[in-house]
């Protein structure tokens, strides 16, 4: 819950230099992170973006495995309504932010989930094929650069993810999708701001770097939000 004080036990830094990486994370502190689940989740993904919230619930049902890793955790609100194969999933939560690190790990202490300090740019402090499933919600958006340097992250997250294991996420895109007028008032101003990184992604952008990176992917898009789950 927002506002408690979970320390990151075991928590390792991964310094960053890029100043736009800073700027797309930054935004979420704690008193932003205690109403990121009504504005965020439950107003502008679907009033907005156009994206039912049940098909981000779905997203996570259908691919969340044992072992998982969350990159860009946000409040855990999806994590924490996820259909779990097992009764006791490991879990580790990777942020470059530590603000959503405890926020999350705090909502799912029942799971005694393990938060790292990483940039999702670069490779992950963690053993190669360590986990059966990988997520990324509503990250990409945020990252610099081109969709080719955004999908360094999902380089990395299929590293330690294990042959035959799952990768997925969603993200908003910025052209090349019907996007109502209120999401494009939305993105001008995060893009401005720095908090939005997005102006250029789209849905055959995207498409392009799963295929060079996963065996089999599947790629939906909800209003402005692309949807992917891809097999390593």
């Amino acid at each position: 819950m927002p506002g408690h004080q979970t320390p990151l036990t075991g928590a390792r830094s991964v310094p960053t230099v890029d100043p736009d990486v800073i700027a797309g994370q930054a935004v979420y502190n704690r008193a932003v992170l205690t109403i990121y689940d009504l504005t965020v989740l439950r107003a502008a993904v679907p009033m907005m973006m156009g994206c039912p919230l049940s098909a981000l619930v779905d997203l996570y049902d259908r691919n969340v495995g044992a072992s998982h890793v969350d990159v860009g955790v946000g409040t855990g609100y999806l994590l924490d309504r996820a259909r779990f194969p097992v009764p006791r999933p490991r879990i580790t939560l990777v942020d470059l932010n530590p603000a959503p690190l405890r926020v999350t790990a705090a909502r799912l202490r029942r799971y005694r989930p393990q938060p790292l300090v990483a940039s999702a740019l670069d490779p992950l402090p963690l053993a190669g094929s360590c986990a059966d499933s990988a997520g990324l919600c509503l990250l990409l958006h945020c990252l610099p650069g081109p969709m080719s340097r955004k999908a360094d992250a999902l380089s990395h997250v299929a590293r330690v993810v294990r042959p035959g294991g799952r990768v997925f996420g969603a993200t908003v895109l910025g052209t090349g999708v019907p996007r109502r007028a209120p999401a494009r008032a939305l993105m001008r101003t995060y893009n401005a701001r720095g908090i939005f990184h997005n102006a250029a992604d789209s849905p055959d952008a995207l498409q392009a770097e799963l295929a060079t990176r996963f065996r089999s992917y599947d790629l939906t898009v909800r209003g402005c939000i692309a949807l992917f789950e891809a097999t390593v």
